[in-house]
């Protein structure tokens, strides 16, 4: 067997075992799982969550998930919390460890904490009868199996286990609360993922850069604010300010004989493709791309019909929503 042959079978390997490791934990979940959503969701001030070790590196990113899904969190080392980190953890905390073998000494101090103010305290561990397990508010034992390394030593299987566990937790708390993409948003703000959350009104031109005339208005006073507002088309609004048409370059080019002679009104083409302001720029640029079209006036449904914005194409490519 080639060098590359028995890469792929070890990686299969590790990959098999922790998938049915995951499925094990899935079928022994019980009540304990509840009973931890509801310490977290009755949690007046933030989780905290710790490990040691490769548990420490599994629990900065359940704390960051947390944190990140509507579940103020932050990790705390337990090494560093011996050394005056025990300050970050208050009464109305909740406190997640992490300790496959339920006994990592460097935790003692932690636990004897929270013990001693009364954190609540949920212990994740793979052991019923460790000192965790046993002293935790809420127990929740993984299933004891064997690491995906081959030796038994390395946290393979036990860590996916662990980071699987964490993920259910942060998902059941934003089921709960009915987190929202726009919720996830205000904590994602830079990047893809906060441009492919992007509302209209956040790229949006508003108030005076809004392209918009008149319907009386002369078309040569309406080609000057086409040209000084630089997107090549002009809104035209009725005697109460409600968007009714749209003049484009392709309404010039069929009103090109006499073109000066019209008012915005004639040249227009009525009831524009109009986008709600609240909607998601990865909506807007559907829809723009749905009617061959580059830009929209952002209108709420709810309102008097004034265009409350403008949307162009190319402000959401800088934004990064493609």
């Amino acid at each position: 067997m080639s060098d590359h042959a028995k890469f792929l079978l070890a990686a299969k390997r590790v990959i098999t075992q922790e998938a049915d490791a995951l499925m094990v934990l899935s079928d022994q979940l019980d009540d304990s799982f509840g009973e931890a959503i509801n310490l977290l969701l009755n949690a007046t001030g933030r989780v905290i969550v710790t490990g040691m070790g490769k548990s420490g590196h599994i629990a900065r990113k359940i704390a960051a998930t947390f944190a990140s899904t509507g579940t103020p969190a932050h990790f705390v080392h337990p090494a560093e919390a011996s050394h005056g980190d025990l300050g970050m953890m208050t009464r109305g905390d909740v406190v997640l460890v992490l300790s496959n073998s339920g006994e990592t000494p460097e935790l003692a101090d932690l636990v004897a904490y929270t013990r001693r103010f009364g954190i609540p305290m949920i212990g994740v561990a793979s052991k019923p009868k460790s000192t965790l397990l046993q002293r935790a508010d809420v127990a929740i034992v993984l299933p004891n199996l064997g690491e995906a390394c081959g030796t038994g030593v390395v946290p393979t299987t036990s860590t996916t286990m662990t980071l699987a566990l964490g993920d259910a937790l942060a998902v059941a708390l934003m089921e709960h609360r009915d987190f929202t993409p726009e919720n996830f948003r205000e904590f994602h703000p830079g990047g893809k993922l906060g441009a492919q959350l992007s509302k209209v009104s956040d790229l949006m031109h508003i108030e005076t850069a809004v392209p918009l005339v008149s319907a009386d208005t002369a078309m040569s006073e309406a080609l000057l604010v086409i040209s000084r507002k630089g997107f090549g088309v002009v809104g035209v609004t009725d005697a109460n300010g409600r968007l009714i048409g749209i003049v484009t370059d392709g309404d010039l080019r069929r009103h090109m004989s006499g073109l000066l002679d019209h008012t915005a009104s004639e040249v227009m083409t009525a009831g524009p493709t109009t986008v709600a302001p609240n909607a998601l720029a990865e909506e807007a640029v559907a829809l723009m791309n749905d009617k061959k079209i580059t830009c929209l006036f952002a209108v709420d449904p709810a309102g008097a019909g004034q265009a409350a914005g403008f949307l162009h194409i190319h402000d959401c490519l800088r934004a990064g929503i493609v």
